[in-house]
């Protein structure tokens, strides 16, 4: 009877203790889990360009028709993982800051002519130019030089080198395997180094990337987390990319100008899933979530956590119109540069997630000044 007693006490005593208030999360729990975030998303998009890699290294040493498909199926599969980091820009870090390598990773549009042949000139150029060295530093010297559209180096250089043009309107570009093969197209052997190249240049600059971001270094990573003006940029950079640059230079320029030249990724037709990759990785830094190439997924003190302390509504507002954009970019159909010409069905799916942007945009400068930032930049920076 007394053990009966006893243990009716403690279980009483058990249920009346006060329950413990959840740690409210603060400005540098998200600065420290947005480092996190920010080199798990550079070390899957390097991951996955090793892979590509891998793929191009396989083509080059024998060239075939499988080993093209393949090689642009690996190339479809790592765009999607750097789409995602293109949410980590416009603050002037190892990215986009003074010397850093986006130039040469990401680029466009592109004047195909400056890298190889193109329809109505088969001797024009880097490719078929004997001048010029096949290495790293020349190609990566010759990007942008003397116009912003003479890219030479990154995804839509290695893009363009796999598919050829885009002169079709219901598929992607369909440059031949043999442009690759000795005796079956001119300078076949400086393509093969060329691709090999401008991969090798991509991996290198992805590598680049995730170390400035890896934890316990003293690196980029480790000044920024430590610096509570830090958040502003993190907010910032996703209302440039949400209205400026997404909404903005990628899809309003193609819309108005109705022009493939003006679409992302023009020869693989693979725009559409640009977009759906750019907003992701928009609302993987507000959820301070993502879901990593491995399956597994990283979580964890988020800015929406930080603005819902402050008002909950407005947090829940912002998730809702960045799910709403995302959603709305998935529905836009391929090819893009059918789907973006006036009378096109698909043209109002691209213009409502146009609207979505601007929408979550506005409601990102909201969200900002609710944490004291009294104003936003999301203008693209000059």
């Amino acid at each position: 009877m007394r053990l009966k007693l006893l243990i009716a006490s403690l279980a009483a005593a058990t249920f009346s203790l006060p329950v413990l208030a959840q740690k409210p999360v603060t400005q540098m729990d998200v600065l420290q889990h947005y480092g996190q975030l920010v080199h798990a998303s550079y070390a899957d998009a390097a991951s996955t360009a090793r892979a590509l890699q891998d793929a191009i290294n396989a083509f080059i040493a024998a060239p075939s028709e499988a080993g093209l498909l393949e090689a642009r199926k690996r190339w479809l599969a790592a765009r999607e993982w750097y789409g995602q980091t293109e949410a980590f820009r416009f603050y002037g870090g190892p990215i986009d800051g003074e010397d850093g390598p986006e130039g040469r990773i990401n680029a466009w549009p592109m004047d195909e002519a400056y890298v190889d042949a193109v329809a109505d000139n088969a001797a024009a150029g880097i490719v078929n130019d004997p001048g010029v060295k096949r290495d790293a530093d020349t190609l990566a010297a010759l990007n942008e030089k003397d116009g912003e559209e003479n890219i030479s180096t990154g995804w839509h250089a290695i893009e363009f080198m796999l598919w050829g043009q885009d002169l079709s309107a219901d598929g992607p570009g369909k440059r031949a395997w043999t442009d690759f093969v000795d005796g079956k197209a001119p300078n076949a052997d400086r393509r093969r180094a060329y691709l090999k190249i401008v991969t090798d240049l991509l991996v290198s600059d992805l590598e680049g990337l995730t170390a400035a971001w890896a934890p316990g270094a003293k690196n980029y990573r480790a000044a920024f987390v430590a610096d509570p003006a830090s958040l502003t940029k993190v907010i910032s950079a996703l209302g440039i990319l949400s209205r400026a640059e997404l909404a903005g230079e990628r899809i309003e320029v193609a819309l108005d100008s109705q022009s493939q030249e003006d679409e992302h990724s023009c020869f693989s037709d693979n725009t559409h899933r640009d977009i759906v990759a750019n907003a992701l990785g928009i609302r993987n830094v507000w959820r301070g979530e993502f879901a990593r190439a491995d399956g597994s997924l990283l979580k964890g003190p988020s800015l929406h956590a930080l603005v819902a302390a402050k008002d909950k509504t407005l947090a829940d507002k912002v998730d809702a119109g960045m799910s709403a954009s995302l959603k709305a970019a998935e529905a836009i159909p391929a090819p893009f540069d059918q789907a973006m010409l006036a009378g096109n069905p698909g043209r109002t799916k691209i213009e409502a997630t146009v609207i979505s942007l601007k929408g979550q945009t506005e409601t990102l400068v909201q969200a900002a000044q609710a944490l004291g930032i009294k104003r936003l930049n999301t203008a693209l920076p000059e």
